[in-house]
C-alpha cells in the first residue's frame, strides 16, 4: 500500500506546482502583483534618485572658493596699479585694462578651462540653464542673448574679451539662478558660451562650452 501512494504524492504535487504556475502567469498578464518572498523585494528596491532642483551645496561651495582665489590675484594687482581719476577717458580706462589683463594672466600663466568652473559645477550650470531656458520666455531670452552675436568667435582662458561681441545684459532670470558672483567676476554669454568676466581686467577667467540649451 505504501508503495503505491508515493508515486501518486508525486504526481499530486506535479499538478499543483503546474497550477500555481499558471495562475501566476495569468495574474501578471492581468497586471496583478505576485507576492514574492520579502528578500526579493528587499533586494530589488532601487534607492531614490536625488532630486535634480536640490543644489549640490559643497560643488557650489568649491567653486565660490576657487572664486576667492582668483579674485585674491586680481586684488593684489590691481592694487599695484594707479587709481583712475573720476573723470577718466576712454583711453585711460583702456589702459589700465590692459595693464590689469597683462598682470593676472601672467600670475595665471598656467591656467586653463576647468579650473574655476570644475566639472561638477559646470554640470551643475547646465541643468540650472536646462530649467531656466525650459519656461515660457526661454526662446526670447535665448534670442537676446545671441541677438548681436557675429558668430564664429574663439574664447579661450586669459584672453580679452572679444571687442567684436557687444556686452549685452545677462537675463535677470538666469542670474537669479546661478551662484552670486563678487563684483570682480560677472557671467556673460559669448554665444552659447558661458564666461567668468573679469570685468575690470576685460579677461576671460574661465568658460563653459555650449552651455546655451538648444532651442
Amino acid at each position: 500500500m505504501l508503495s503505491m501512494e508515493e508515486p501518486m504524492s508525486t504526481e499530486r504535487s506535479s499538478r499543483i506546482v503546474g497550477i500555481v504556475g499558471v495562475v501566476s502567469a495569468i495574474l501578471l498578464v492581468a497586471g496583478w502583483a505576485v507576492p514574492r518572498p520579502r528578500s526579493a523585494l528587499v533586494s530589488s528596491r532601487v534607492a531614490p534618485a536625488i532630486a535634480p532642483s536640490q543644489p549640490p551645496a559643497k560643488t557650489i561651495a568649491d567653486f565660490l572658493a576657487l572664486v576667492k582665489q582668483y579674485v585674491a590675484i586680481h586684488l593684489k594687482h590691481e592694487s599695484s596699479l594707479t587709481a583712475l581719476p573720476k573723470d577718466a577717458s576712454p583711453l585711460q580706462i583702456d589702459q589700465r585694462q590692459r595693464a590689469l589683463a597683462e598682470l593676472v594672466r601672467t600670475a595665471r600663466a598656467g591656467a586653463k578651462r576647468g579650473d574655476l568652473f570644475t566639472t561638477g559645477m559646470t554640470a551643475y550650470i547646465r541643468q540650472v540653464l536646462k530649467g531656466v531656458f525650459a519656461g515660457a520666455d526661454g526662446k526670447k531670452l535665448r534670442a537676446e542673448i545671441l541677438d548681436e552675436y557675429p558668430g564664429g568667435v574663439v574664447v579661450k582662458v586669459n584672453d580679452r574679451y572679444p571687442d567684436v561681441v557687444p556686452l549685452a545684459n545677462m537675463p535677470a532670470a538666469v542670474l537669479e539662478a546661478l551662484p552670486k558672483l563678487p563684483e570682480e567676476l560677472e557671467y556673460r554669454f559669448v554665444g552659447e558660451q558661458l564666461i567668468l568676466l573679469d570685468p575690470h581686467a576685460h579677461i576671460i577667467a574661465d568658460f563653459i562650452i555650449n552651455a546655451l540649451p538648444g532651442q
